[in-house]
């Protein structure tokens, strides 16, 4: 099975996250950041990736080190879980509506780890949740798992939807990247 479970305690948060590549899409997430949850969800559903995270930070000042933190240990626990990546797809890509948004995410399971990001938010905060910490965490998932990470919103005016957008989008060009093919290459 290709699993991984990583830990992360600093003066800000503890974090663990648990995954198996090959899931059927449950989660179990306690983040305290209830817009963070539904999206690392999304993650879950349309990466058909079992997910569990319990993290516990800073919430009192905001939401920045506990969603990046998540973001480290998740990009961590992926790239554990594919190993030496022999027999993967190593790429994907999703191009995801979600009501008047549109949303590419292009993946590349090189072990170089870059951020492209695209995304236009519109609004500042949703709930308690600052829209900038979306890009946030997609770099500290790409840096941690060392993985070449391109978004870019095509068209949208709602930063629910197009965060949403995101996250589906990628969770599902991510799940095929992790895809096994039985190819020869890394």
């Amino acid at each position: 099975m290709r699993q991984a479970d990583v830990s992360r305690n600093t003066l800000e948060t503890r974090i663990r996250v648990a995954i198996n590549l090959d899931g059927t899409g449950v989660a179990k997430l306690s983040t305290g950041v209830g817009f963070f949850d539904h999206m690392l969800d999304q993650i879950a559903r349309h990466g058909m990736i079992d997910l569990m995270i319990d993290a516990v930070g800073d919430l009192h000042i905001d939401a920045h080190h506990t969603v990046e933190d998540v973001g480290i240990c998740l990009g961590k626990a992926v790239a554990q879980a594919v190993g030496d990546k022999l027999g993967i797809r190593r790429h994907g890509d999703a191009t995801v509506p979600m009501d008047e948004s549109l949303v590419t995410s292009v993946i590349d399971l090189s072990g170089r780890p870059f951020l492209v990001w695209k995304v236009a938010l519109p609004t500042e905060t949703l709930g308690t949740f600052n829209t900038s910490l979306a890009e946030e965490f997609w770099r500290a998932v790409s840096s941690a798992g060392g993985l070449n990470l391109h978004v870019i919103a095509h068209h949208g005016s709602n930063s629910h939807h197009l965060i949403e957008g995101v996250f589906k989008a990628t969770a599902r060009a991510l799940r095929q990247a992790v895809e096994l093919a039985n190819l020869r290459t890394r």
